[in-house]
């Protein structure tokens, strides 16, 4: 099979498009043809070691043999390993791996995995499995969003925003959009009831007070994100910002350590993709009530590039590739 592989951290120059054997699934595990594949902060984080300490899970020094590109992913199973009894080959799919999605064919663990609903299209299911399933997290299980909260979402025209965005107004709160004044309209259409142009107004001298604040750049220190919500407010870390050493893992634990200092609850988002979460989105996309956001669609043969464009920070949701 075709895959994109590295074998030494770097940009998207270091990729190679290369002949490697079709994986085999273990136990617990399925193998999937993939048909589409979406690309996250995560893959250029993990290709270029930004922050340093992606080198722990992969290779201190080089990644270890054979490592492929990509997280998120959508296709066909094809094959079952030993104890999956719920799939079954035929199943079109989507979820989420640690590497290897971009690629024609890779193995994936079940329990990351829940079936297309009928009327998603492989696109529109490549897209949701990291962005959707933090931004469920977010929402629900950190910001704990509910009717008629007043919901701020700081990078709301990005992947994990436009997902945010969409599900705390499933939710029925009232939502306001960060963004730059190109996406406001964007962002309305995804049901923001405002939008604040962070090129012309900084949000934290407002004095508008919110329920929750979903941030997911790390524009701000976290003294200025607290003063603009109630009392009682909630603000909920999902990355962005941060140093070389540990990136948005930087402004995460500091959210931690002030969560004990002052009344606001500080809420961090962490990262264990389950079928659970992901089916309640997906369940979501199908029904209508959320659209995944594409800023393009883009060939197999044009991962580099899209990486790149990706690497730039104003993608509008997410960047798709069809394979």
């Amino acid at each position: 099979m075709k895959a994109w592989t590295f074998d030494r951290y770097g940009s998207p120059d270091v990729l190679r498009l290369e002949d490697v054997p079709d994986p085999a699934p273990g136990p617990g595990e399925v193998l999937v043809d993939i048909r589409a594949a979406a690309l996250n902060p995560y893959d250029w984080r993990i290709l270029g070691s930004d922050p340093l300490v992606a080198r722990v899970s992969l290779g201190l020094r080089r990644p270890r043999a054979g490592a492929i590109l990509g997280a998120d992913l959508t296709g066909e199973v094809v094959a079952l390993g030993d104890g999956v009894t719920d799939l079954a080959v035929g199943d079109r799919v989507l979820g989420e791996v640690e590497l290897g999605a971009c690629a024609q064919r890779a193995v994936a663990s079940a329990d990351r995995l829940v079936v297309v609903p009928d009327g998603v299209t492989d696109i529109q299911a490549a897209a949701v499995p990291m962005a959707g399933q933090t931004a469920w997290k977010a929402v629900h299980a950190v910001g704990r969003v509910g009717a008629g909260d007043r919901v701020l979402v700081n990078g709301a025209s990005g992947g994990v925003g436009t997902f945010a965005v969409q599900l705390a107004v499933a939710a029925g709160a009232t939502v306001t959009g960060v963004c730059s004044g190109g996406n406001a309209e964007l962002v309305r259409s995804l049901g923001a009831a405002a939008v604040v142009d962070y090129t012309v107004t900084d949000f934290t001298e407002e004095r508008t007070a919110y329920d929750v604040l979903i941030d997911t750049k790390g524009t701000h220190p976290l003294r200025r994100f607290l003063r603009t919500l109630v009392p009682d407010g909630r603000l909920v870390l999902v990355g962005g910002g941060g140093g070389k050493l540990l990136g948005p893992a930087t402004h995460v634990l500091l959210g931690v350590l002030a969560n004990h200092l002052q009344r606001r609850t500080i809420g961090v988002v962490g990262w264990k993709p389950n079928a659970a979460d992901l089916a309640a989105v997906i369940g979501l996309v199908a029904d209508g009530a959320v659209s995944p956001v594409i800023d393009r669609v883009v060939p197999f043969a044009d991962v580099p590039d899209a990486l790149r464009y990706l690497r730039l920070g104003h993608a509008r949701g997410k960047v798709v590739i069809e394979v």
